[in-house]
């Protein structure tokens, strides 16, 4: 491989590389949202002396989720990764 190969190579990595540090930055920023608004949330339940787990609304947004992915994330993934949030956000919320 040519050295003008392997430097466009390395810049085009370098760019992906900044392209995922931007969006891990948006998710940590969107993460921290929404662990807000449970925060809030689960005060409001405390109040009204309601479970802090609602299994049903669980499956609602997952559902919801699911229908709305277009890949490439497969949905056995992205069910990972969001009751992995959501158990992180009710923990939070105790």
């Amino acid at each position: 491989m040519k050295k003008s190969d392997k430097n466009n190579l390395l810049r085009h990595l370098k760019e992906k590389r900044r392209k995922i540090d931007l969006i891990d930055q948006k998710l940590l920023f969107q993460v921290n949202q929404r662990l807000s608004i449970a925060l809030e949330l689960g005060r409001i339940k405390r109040e009204r002396g309601e479970k802090i787990y609602n299994p049903k609304r669980e499956k609602e947004i997952l559902k919801k989720l699911k229908s709305k992915n277009r890949g490439p994330l497969k949905g056995e993934d992205l069910e990972k990764i969001f009751k992995k949030i959501m158990i992180v956000c009710r923990k939070s919320q105790s």
